[in-house]
C-alpha cells in the first residue's frame, strides 16, 4: 500500500491528459501564492503584535476613568 498518491494519470500522454496537466499546474501556482501571502500575513501580523501590544496597552490606560498621568501608568505602585 503506498503513502503517496498520484493525480495524474498512468499510461501515454494524450492531449487531453495534457490539459489536465496544465490546469494542476495552474491550480499548483494558485497553492503557492495562497501559502506564501499567508506566511507574509503571518509574519506581519506577528511583528505588528509584536511592537505594538505595550504601547495599545499604554492608549487603553490613559482612556481610562480615573485617567491616570503618564508617570502613574508607568510605576509599579
Amino acid at each position: 500500500m503506498s503513502s503517496k498518491i498520484m493525480l495524474k494519470p498512468k499510461g501515454k500522454n494524450t492531449k487531453k491528459a495534457a490539459a489536465a496537466d496544465e490546469d494542476d499546474g495552474a491550480v499548483a501556482m494558485v497553492g503557492k501564492f495562497v501559502k506564501e501571502w499567508g506566511t507574509w500575513t503571518a509574519k506581519k501580523a506577528k511583528v505588528i503584535t509584536h511592537y505594538g501590544f505595550i504601547p495599545f496597552v499604554i492608549i487603553i490606560g490613559m482612556n481610562s476613568e480615573p485617567k491616570p498621568s503618564l508617570s502613574q501608568l508607568f510605576s509599579p505602585v
